[in-house]
């Protein structure tokens, strides 16, 4: 199986290196080949060029580079040249780790899951500042509540789905909404959503964290707005 693994990089230049060595060096399950595809949401501090060479030296496959968007907008656009069985999104930081990549791949390539969500709240002891650990659990919560999702950590960056599952859901989201989005909409349409413990180390605003208070704001409005709209139109 192919695995398709997504990048949305916003003004990363200082961290993405490494990040591109540790994703092109993670172990995947037996029998897995991957493809990396960068959608670049319009860097201004030196990552597109960084990029660029990166791409002319074959150490990134797909590379899309996009007017400034947003990390929603950068992912459906990834999505559409995917050429992989499951998708993976990954960060454009060293917030998470790609050695979990194994662990949230085999349920989808064992059969057993549709949906894989990386849970930072499983397993070790998360290092997380209070408001961040706050504004997850509201919005865990209110999945659970609307949805019946079962989960734990709705707003976790690491993903990943069968192609087929996730083309075939209807996504609008344009910037940190993809989160609340595709878990609303998968849960509306049957699915359930697989968990299992990854690693976290966190970052805040100086350090280059984009996610301000605002978008949890959005996340919460998208999971209560989508809990009303007909299931027809989530397709």
């Amino acid at each position: 199986m192919k695995v398709s693994i997504i990048i949305p990089v916003y003004n990363e230049f200082r961290t993405f290196r490494q990040v591109l060595e540790r994703v092109r060096q993670a172990p995947l399950p037996d029998g897995c080949s991957k493809e990396i595809i960068v959608v670049d949401d319009g860097s201004s501090d030196g990552t597109t060029e960084m990029l660029d060479a990166q791409a002319r030296a074959g150490l990134v496959m797909g590379h899309l580079a996009l007017r400034h968007s947003g990390k929603g907008a950068a992912i459906r656009a990834g999505l559409g040249v995917a050429t992989g069985d499951i998708v993976l999104i990954q960060d454009g930081d060293l917030e998470y780790d790609p050695n979990d990549y194994a662990r949230i791949l085999e349920p989808i390539v064992q059969g057993r899951a549709d949906i894989v969500y990386g849970s930072r709240f499983l397993g070790r002891p998360l290092a997380m500042g209070r408001k961040s650990r706050i504004a997850n659990r509201i919005l865990t919560a209110a999945a659970n509540l609307l949805y019946g999702a079962r989960i734990t950590d709705e707003a976790t960056a690491y993903k990943a789905f069968r192609i087929p599952v996730l083309r075939g859901i209807r996504l609008s989201c344009r910037h940190f909404d993809f989160c609340p989005e595709v878990t609303a909409k998968a849960r509306r349409l049957g699915y359930d959503i697989h968990e299992v413990p990854v690693s976290y180390n966190a970052r805040g605003i100086a350090e280059g964290k984009k996610i301000r208070a605002r978008d949890g704001i959005e996340a919460l409005w998208t999971l209560v707005k989508y809990r009303f709209v007909p299931r027809h139109k989530l397709r």
